[in-house]
């Protein structure tokens, strides 16, 4: 690769973050977004970098892989983390952003950024020279037909589910208490309990309330993390109380007790004006969610400003396709970024641009490739994606399981994962002295 130019396809998360890479090391980049001519169903506003799920980037913490995941990004100069880090909302021991101000952020650095120039069209095919496609799992019908044009596999999809969003003056806070789990952060949560005769009767309405017609739809094909509670009741009657209504680590104010099963709400928006449902993704009628939801004590009054919806996601057979710089095996100046490469999750779809940028620069700047090694949470992923799969190719979060172990035992999970996570951040600032990262390189 020579030409200092770059077509980067999607100005969501991993095509922002691609291209604010590749543009900081004086790469001119054309970066082309459909928004606003055309959205997605599950989109709604005219920025980039739109949050579609959760607003929570998980956690925050480096006894986390999602939270070493993000630490290495903010020492490799991510967009997205100086976002996130500038819009955060409290949430305990997570991070997670005000969703419109987070997306208004990284609009307006990639607008104004002289080496960026945004192309509002709808791509319809693959251009000449270096790209890197970073359309999303949602991506459109003519991007899609185009990729299958280069990755002759078997169509991947899974299905991805939205919580619904409450306003707070709508909770019921006599019914409902602030607290963050194991009393980490400052009382982010606002909680809402139910007894054992409430969860019983919520369980069992929540088993037979009608869901959405979705063409296709199999529960089998939906994303484990991502699982509709409806789905999750039908797996047992306590599946739930082990799942994201789990009381563990709260305690009732008014009772002295812990509950026998709470709903967590967490901010959506830094004015704590509206609260979304953890880890309440759906795909019920808009009627049944008030019908059923309003069963919850806390909820009986609530008013929903956004239902949760169903939505599809693609991914490509990226094991077979991609190498570890998320390039194609089988025509390097085309690389791929964010969930349509089975990468799952907000921070690692941002990862992933972010790698692909880098490693893509280097390419065209003539240097070293930085190879990140499966001692970071970052190249691990992209180890997992590129070659790690065993088995039927499905999305992956970031984990401490797909990065290497330390080859030494270290007494207790915590201290262990803490140990890991000081390695990584060792050699990620020590990787941070190749000539990728240099000054020349970064302007």
């Amino acid at each position: 690769m020579t030409e200092r130019a770059v077509t980067v396809i999607g100005a969501g998360l991993a095509g922002c973050e691609a291209a604010w890479q590749l543009a900081g090391r004086g790469i001119h980049v054309d970066l082309i977004e459909m928004k606003p001519l055309k959205k997605t169903a599950a989109h709604t506003s005219d920025n980039f970098s739109e949050l579609v799920c959760s607003n929570s980037l998980r956690s925050n913490e480096l006894t986390n892989a999602a939270g070493l995941l993000k630490e290495e990004m903010r020492l490799l100069g991510s967009l997205i983390m100086e976002s996130a880090d500038l819009n955060s909302v409290a949430a305990g021991g997570a991070l997670a952003v005000d969703r419109n101000a987070f997306a208004e952020y990284i609009t307006s650095k990639i607008n104004t950024h002289g080496n960026i120039n945004v192309i509002t069209k709808e791509a319809d095919s693959i251009p000449q020279g270096n790209v890197i496609i970073a359309t999303g799992p949602l991506s459109s019908e003519a991007i899609t037909e185009a990729v299958s044009r280069i990755c002759p596999v078997d169509d991947l999809h899974f299905y991805d589910a939205v919580a619904p969003i409450v306003s707070f003056d709508s909770i019921d806070l006599n019914s409902a208490f602030f607290a963050s789990r194991y009393n980490k952060g400052t009382a982010d949560y606002i909680n809402c309990p139910l007894s054992m005769e409430e969860y019983e009767e919520f369980v069992s309405e929540l088993i037979i309330a009608k869901e959405a017609e979705i063409h296709g739809f199999d529960d089998g094909a939906v994303f484990e993390g991502c699982m509709p509670v409806e789905v999750m009741a039908r797996r047992g009657r306590d599946t739930l109380r082990y799942g994201p209504l789990k009381p563990v680590g709260l305690t009732d104010p008014h009772t002295g007790k812990e509950p026998y099963a709470v709903v967590q709400l967490r901010k959506d928006n830094r004015d704590g004006t509206l609260y979304n449902m953890v880890g309440f993704q759906t795909h019920l009628t808009w009627g049944e969610q008030k019908r059923v939801f309003s069963m919850i004590p806390a909820l009986a009054n609530a008013e929903f400003v956004r239902y949760g919806v169903m939505h599809r996601n693609t991914f490509i057979n990226s094991p077979e396709l991609l190498d570890r710089y998320y390039r194609l095996r089988s025509d390097s100046r085309i690389a791929f970024a964010g969930q349509i490469t089975g990468v799952e999750g907000y921070i690692e779809s941002a990862a992933s641009g972010l790698l692909a940028g880098i490693e893509m620069s280097a390419d065209i700047n003539s240097l070293p490739h930085v190879d990140f090694p499966q001692e970071t949470a970052i190249g691990a992923l992209s180890l997992y994606v590129s070659s790690g799969s065993v088995g039927p190719f499905q999305p992956m979060n970031i984990n401490f399981g797909i990065v290497s172990p330390l080859g030494y035992k270290v007494k207790g999970k915590r201290n262990k994962n803490a140990e890991i996570s000081a390695r990584s951040l060792h050699i990620i600032k020590e990787l941070k002295t190749k000539e990728v990262f240099s000054s020349e390189n970064n302007s």
